[in-house]
C-alpha cells in the first residue's frame, strides 16, 4: 500500500544540495509535495528588490526540481490556510522545513507545528540557513549570548569546523518522486511593472543555486587570498564574492561555502569571518526580535533626530552632493546590492551627517537590497549608527570624500555611477566643490544644476551629530 504524501516547505533554501528538509523528505519514502509560500501574512513583507531576485531564483529552482522528475509548487496566501488546503486535498501526513528565527516567522511556525503535530502529521524542522543555531553559543562568563563579534566568532569557529568534518553538505537527491495530483499552483510575477529596473539584475547576476555556485567558484579560484584589502575597493568587481543574494535567497548554504573555502587550500580566514558577521547578527536578532526597529542601546532612545523628507529623498537618488555617497546611492538603486565598504558610508552619511534615523535607512536597504536580510540588515545598521551591540563608537563619523580618496582614488567608481563627474581630474572628483571654475566649465559641471552643491558641510554636521548624541547620552 504506497504511502500518504510529505510536503517539503520551501522558504530562505531554494536549493536541492544540502537542504536537510528536502533530504529528510526523501529519506521519508514517501512521495513529495514541494511547495513555496509566497506568505501574505508575514509581518514584515518581502522587499521590492529581493521580490524580483526571488522571481527569478524561483524559476531556476523550478527547472532544477523538474530535472530530477519533480515539480515545484508555488502558492501565495497566508501559510496556515494554505498547508491545510493541501493536507485535506492530498492527505499529506509529514510535513518538513528548515527553520526561520525572526520572532513573527518563530512564533507563526510553531502554531503551524503545534496545530499539524496535534492532528497527527509528522512534522520536523531543521537547521538549514546557519552553521550554528543562535542559541546555542554561550559565553563561558556567564549570559545568554555574545554582544561582541569578536569573541562570538572564535568561540564558534572552535564547533564549526569539527562540526561540518563530521557531517559535511548534504549531497542532491537522486530523484524527486513527487505526489501526483490536481493541486493548482500561482503564477506569482514580482518583476516591477512599467520599469525596466529587472533587466540589469539579468545583466549582472545569475540567481539560482547554479549561479551560486559558479560565483564561489570564481571566487576561490581567483581574488580570495587577497579579499582583506580588495574588498575595500568598490571599483574592483572581483574583491568581494558578491554571494550575498545567493545565500540569502538559500541558493548556497553556509556550510557549503565554509567546506569549499576550507578546501580550497587558501587563506580564507577573514573571508569566512564575513560569514561570521551574518551568523552573529542572527544571534542578535534572535535574543532581540525588535532589532530592526529598537536601539539595542537604549540610551540613545533620546536622539533627536531630524524630519527632513527632502534630504531623505535626496539620498535615496543619490543626490547629495557628495560624490563617493551618490556612486553608492546610485549603485543600489541601478544593480540591487552595494559594495560593503559604500554601504557604511551611505549609512554614516543619512545617520552622522544628515542626522536622520537609521530605521530609516533600514527601511531603504530592506526594499532595494537584493539580499534584504533580516538580521544582517538591521544589526550592521544599527553597528554604524553606534546603537547596536559591537557597534562602531557613536562619535565615529565617516568621512566621505576621505573615504573615496583613500578607496577610490582613481575615480573609477564615481565614473562608473556618477558619470556627469567623470570629466574632473582625480584631485577634484571626490570634491568638486572645491574646484576653480574653469576646471568645473571644461568638465561640464555645473553645480546646482547637473550636480548638486553638497547637501550639508561636513564640518558643521559631525558637530551637530557629535552633540545629539552627547545631549542622548546625557554626557
Amino acid at each position: 500500500m504506497s504511502k500518504n504524501p510529505a510536503i517539503v516547505w520551501f522558504r530562505r533554501d531554494l536549493r536541492l544540495k544540502d537542504n536537510p528538509a528536502l533530504t529528510a523528505g526523501v529519506e521519508s519514502g514517501r512521495p513529495l509535495i514541494l511547495l513555496f509560500i509566497d506568505e501574505t501574512d508575514a509581518e514584515r513583507i518581502t522587499g521590492a528588490a529581493k521580490k524580483v531576485w526571488l522571481h527569478y531564483s524561483l524559476r531556476s529552482l523550478r527547472n532544477d526540481i523538474e530535472s530530477k522528475g519533480g515539480k515545484l509548487l508555488i502558492r501565495q496566501g497566508p501559510a496556515e490556510a494554505i498547508l491545510d488546503e493541501i493536507i485535506e486535498q492530498s492527505g499529506a501526513e509529514a510535513v518538513f522545513w528548515n527553520r526561520r528565527y525572526e520572532a513573527d516567522s518563530i512564533e507563526r511556525d510553531s502554531h503551524i507545528k503545534s496545530s499539524l503535530t496535534a492532528r497527527g502529521l509528522n512534522v520536523e524542522t531543521f537547521n538549514g540557513s546557519l552553521l550554528t543555531e543562535p542559541w546555542e553559543i554561550k559565553p563561558k562568563s556567564g549570559g545568554d549570548y555574545f554582544k561582541v563579534f569578536t569573541p562570538y566568532w572564535r568561540a564558534a569557529s572552535h564547533i564549526i569546523g569539527p562540526r561540518i568534518a563530521q557531517h559535511p553538505p548534504l549531497e542532491v537527491p537522486k530523484k524527486l518522486d513527487c505526489y501526483k495530483s490536481n493541486i493548482g499552483s500561482d503564477e506569482i510575477d514580482w518583476l516591477p511593472k512599467n520599469l525596466d529596473w529587472d533587466d540589469k539584475i539579468i545583466t549582472d547576476w545569475e540567481p539560482g543555486e547554479a549561479g551560486a555556485h559558479k560565483k564561489l567558484k570564481t571566487f576561490l579560484d581567483g581574488h580570495v587570498e587577497d579579499y582583506e584589502d580588495e574588498r575595500n575597493i568598490p571599483s574592483n568587481k572581483s574583491g568581494t564574492s558578491r554571494l550575498s543574494p545567493h545565500l540569502s535567497a538559500g541558493e548556497i548554504s553556509p556550510r557549503q561555502i565554509w567546506q569549499a573555502a576550507k578546501d580550497s587550500g587558501k587563506t580564507v580566514d577573514k573571508f569566512l569571518s564575513e560569514i561570521g558577521w551574518r551568523e552573529f547578527s542572527y544571534v542578535l536578532l534572535y535574543h532581540n526580535p525588535k532589532l530592526a526597529t529598537d536601539n539595542f542601546k537604549p540610551e540613545y532612545d533620546t536622539i533627536d533626530w531630524r524630519d527632513d523628507e527632502g534630504g531623505y529623498d535626496a539620498w535615496t537618488k543619490g543626490q547629495t552632493g557628495y560624490p563617493f555617497v551618490d556612486a553608492g546611492m546610485r549603485e543600489l538603486w541601478q544593480t540591487g546590492w552595494m559594495h560593503n565598504r559604500v554601504r557604511m558610508i551611505t549609512a554614516s552619511f543619512l545617520i552622522k551627517h544628515m542626522l536622520i534615523d537609521w530605521r530609516k535607512g533600514e527601511d531603504w536597504f530592506w526594499d532595494t537590497l537584493l539580499e534584504a536580510d533580516p538580521a544582517a540588515n538591521s544589526a550592521s545598521w544599527q553597528w554604524v549608527a553606534g546603537t547596536g551591540a559591537d557597534a562602531a563608537p557613536y562619535f565615529r563619523v565617516f568621512n566621505p570624500f576621505s573615504q573615496g580618496e583613500k578607496f577610490d582614488k582613481s575615480g573609477d567608481y564615481i565614473r562608473e555611477f556618477v558619470p556627469e563627474l567623470k570629466n574632473l581630474s582625480n584631485k577634484y572628483i571626490h570634491q568638486p566643490w572645491t574646484a576653480p571654475n574653469h576646471i568645473l566649465a571644461q568638465a561640464g559641471v555645473k553645480l546646482g544644476e547637473n550636480y548638486p552643491e553638497p547637501i550639508v558641510e561636513h564640518k558643521a554636521a559631525r558637530e551637530r551629530v557629535l552633540a545629539a548624541y552627547k545631549e542622548a547620552r546625557g554626557s
